[in-house]
C-alpha cells in the first residue's frame, strides 16, 4: 500500500502538468493563432514571402532539436546574467528560472510548431470566395477575423490545442533545464517518475506512468475524432 504523504507526492506533479498544459495551450490559443493566419494569408511581396518561410523554419526548430538544447538555450536566455534575464534583474523583477512562469514560456516555445501547423493548414482550407464575400459584408479586419475566419478554422484550432497539451504533458528536458524539480512549483509528472525511478520506487511510478498511458489514450482518441471530423469537412 502506498501512504497518504506518497499519494500526495505523486497526485501534485499531475497538478503541476495539467496546470502547465493548460496555461501553455491558453496562450498559443490567444497568441499563437493569429500568428498562424498571417503565414496562411497570401504575401504581396517577395520579402514576405521569405520572411513567412524564415519564420515558419523558425517556428518549427522544435520539432528537430533535442529538448536539451531548447532548454540550455533558454537557460542562458533567461538567466540574470544574459537577455532577458539580465533585463529583468537590471529592473528588480524577479528571475523567470526555476519559476512556473518560465516553465510557460518553454512550454509555449516548445509546444508551438504543434499547434501553429494544424492551425495554418486549416487556415489554408479556407476558400478564396469565403474570404472575399466576409471582405465586402465585413470592413473590420478583427470582427471578420473573429466571424468568419475563426469558426471556418475551428476544427484546426481544436486539433492544434489538444495536440499541445497532450505534447505540454508529456515534456521532460525542456521542464528540466529551466525549471528544475521544485514540488508544487515546477516538478512536473514525467520529472516525477524520473525521481521515482532513480530511487527505484517502482510502485509509484507504475501508478503514474499508468496514469499517463491513460491520459494518452483518451487525448489519441480525441486527436484522432478531430481529425475525421476534419477529414470529412475537407472531403
Amino acid at each position: 500500500m502506498i501512504d497518504q504523504a506518497l499519494m500526495s507526492d505523486m497526485l501534485s506533479p499531475f497538478w503541476v502538468s495539467i496546470k502547465l498544459a493548460s496555461t501553455t495551450t491558453l496562450c498559443l490559443l490567444l497568441f499563437a493563432t493569429p500568428v498562424a493566419y498571417w503565414l496562411a494569408k497570401p504575401s504581396r511581396t517577395q520579402v514576405g514571402a521569405r520572411l513567412k518561410v524564415l519564420l515558419m523554419g523558425t517556428i518549427a526548430m522544435p520539432l528537430v532539436l533535442p529538448p536539451t538544447v531548447i532548454g540550455f538555450y533558454l537557460l542562458l536566455l533567461l538567466s540574470p546574467s544574459v537577455g532577458i534575464g539580465q533585463w529583468l534583474n537590471e529592473h528588480n523583477m524577479s528571475s523567470l528560472i526555476f519559476t512556473f512562469e518560465g516553465l510557460v514560456i518553454g512550454s509555449i516555445i516548445y509546444s508551438l510548431p504543434f499547434y501553429i501547423q494544424p492551425v495554418y493548414a486549416q487556415f489554408l482550407r479556407i476558400p478564396r470566395n469565403v474570404m472575399d464575400v466576409a471582405h465586402l459584408l465585413e470592413p473590420s479586419y478583427m470582427r471578420r477575423f473573429i466571424r468568419v475566419v475563426l469558426p471556418q478554422a475551428r476544427v484546426g484550432i481544436v486539433l492544434g490545442s489538444l495536440i499541445s497539451f497532450a505534447h505540454t504533458i508529456g515534456e521532460f528536458g525542456v521542464v528540466l533545464m529551466i525549471g528544475g524539480s521544485i514540488s508544487g512549483e515546477t516538478k512536473v509528472v514525467s520529472i516525477a517518475i524520473y525521481e521515482q525511478v532513480e530511487a527505484l520506487n517502482y510502485e509509484a511510478a507504475h501508478m503514474m506512468s499508468g496514469l499517463l498511458i491513460i491520459m494518452g489514450v483518451v487525448m489519441v482518441a480525441l486527436i484522432a475524432s478531430v481529425s475525421r471530423m476534419s477529414q470529412r469537412s475537407s472531403s
